[in-house]
């Protein structure tokens, strides 16, 4: 579906606001805008995907967790999206014998959600499409932005017609590279750096059981940690796991190194023995599939005067390590929305503080998703690592007003990002200290440990 394009609202009405990009944060936003009263026109250089049943580029699952569900239960849509979302409580981490072991995420009750992000990104469109005051507008490639004369140069890209578009508002949720961050590029004193991991991702699939059941516990994420790489398993709701191999490009174990089927074979049999018998097509998967990278991206500023605002990817991408990438993004909204509660129509004023607030916060959550894909690959098998968690679980337990994890500020709470990466260093070297007096769990109650930690807690306040 594509309208036309839009005119100018008559006077009095609500300013019109435009959106570039129809993904997860920008289907998203539109609805946020909408619910204020504003009209929206969404531009999307893909076709509409609800149509062509395909989705270019990423469809790794996503983990949803509380500053998404916040977002999302705020335009009214939690409760649905909760229908198709599976509870993943814990970590399940399998070793190179398929022996396992396991590591909560949080309290009993607390999980994250394993969704599908076309599924998600379909109900969102729906949504958007559902609501008069936004219009959607399809296989439009934004190919030139003029921030001073407020054009945007838009290509059907079924057609190859080119037309031209004003703007009083703009923003820009384009993804990773973006291009109404690459026009903002262009203007003077712009910050603006990537950095690729070197590493790349695959995905792959374990087909769900004869009556589809799940052949590996449902409610959980599974890990499969091997020291430089490693592989990852989100449910489905069919009874499949998505799989994500993160796997070095080059070097003796690496994509490089695999080049042919019976290499793939043999590599997967000795490192990963416990998933061969649930992966019948792995080899053709393993070819067939894309190699895709993994990439930073930080820029300041993200705005530009009250013409133009980037939120989501377009500003800050990250790794997926910390599921936190659709989280932010989604959190980003309901910055914005509070802002506009607060400021009501002063851009200039909602623009500033939105990326005066949000940009050490974006900073942080990036830094946090490259640790945590250490963690991931190098720690989580480690039962001196495990260990370790388990006595922060009791002294969060003992000491709730004082003590929360730091894999819980940042997805069990709204806690800032920054905030909480400040927190979890200080808590860090707290149990470094600790750890070198205790050497099982038991040893949690000994007496003097018991100091120790009370002596610490004093000292924090």
């Amino acid at each position: 579906m594509s309208t036309a394009l839009p005119t100018t609202p008559d006077s009095g009405s609500p300013e019109a606001l435009t959106v570039m990009g129809a993904g997860l944060v920008g289907s998203l936003l539109s609805l946020f805008l909408a619910r204020r009263g504003y009209s929206v026109d969404v531009y999307e250089r893909r076709a509409d995907m609800r149509q062509s049943g395909t989705v270019e580029g990423r469809s790794i699952n996503l983990a949803l967790s509380d500053r998404g569900w916040r977002a999302l239960e705020e335009v009214g849509i939690g409760d649905q999206i909760r229908q198709v979302a599976i509870p993943m409580y814990r970590r399940v981490m399998h070793d190179v014998h398929g022996n396992l072991s396991y590591q909560p995420y949080g309290k009993d009750s607390q999980a994250i959600y394993s969704v599908s992000r076309a599924g998600l990104n379909r109900t969102l469109l729906s949504l958007a499409e559902g609501d008069a005051r936004i219009r959607l507008h399809f296989n439009q490639q934004c190919v030139g932005l003029d921030t001073r004369t407020r054009k945007l140069e838009l290509r059907d890209t079924t057609t190859g017609e080119e037309q031209h578009t004003s703007f009083r508002h703009l923003f820009g949720t384009d993804g990773a590279f973006s291009a109404v961050r690459s026009a903002l590029q262009k203007t003077e004193r712009y910050n603006y750096s990537q950095s690729y991991l070197e590493y790349g991702y695959k995905e792959l699939n374990i087909e769900p059981g004869p009556a589809g059941e799940w052949l590996l516990e449902k409610n959980a994420l599974h890990i499969w940690p091997r020291g430089q790489y490693m592989m990852i398993a989100l449910p489905n709701l069919d009874g499949s796991f998505n799989c994500t191999l993160y796997f070095p490009y080059e070097g003796p174990h690496s994509f490089a190194s695999l080049q042919t089927p019976a290499q793939v074979q043999d590599f997967f049999q000795q490192v990963f023995p416990d998933v061969i018998p649930l992966m019948p097509e792995l080899t053709d998967e393993y070819f067939r599939n894309p190699t895709s990278s993994l990439v930073t991206i930080r820029c300041f500023p993200w705005a530009f005067g009250d013409d133009v605002l980037l939120l989501g990817d377009a500003s800050h991408a990250i790794v997926p390590f910390y599921g936190q990438g659709m989280n932010a993004g989604f959190e980003d909204c309901t910055v914005l929305n509070q802002l506009l509660e607060r400021l009501g129509d002063d851009w200039s004023a909602v623009f500033a503080e939105f990326q005066q607030q949000r940009k050490p916060n974006a900073d942080a959550i990036a830094d946090l998703a490259v640790y945590n894909f250490e963690e991931m690959r190098d720690r989580v098998g480690d039962p001196r690592f495990l260990l370790q968690k388990k006595i922060e679980s009791k002294i969060a337990a003992q000491y709730p007003d004082q003590w929360s994890p730091l894999y819980s500020q940042v997805t069990f709470s709204h806690t800032p990002y920054a905030d909480a990466w400040q927190n979890g260093q200080l808590q860090e070297r707290i149990m470094q200290r600790l750890m070198t007096h205790i050497e099982s769990e038991a040893d949690y109650d000994r007496p003097e440990v018991q100091d120790l930690v009370q002596q610490e807690m004093a000292q924090r306040g």
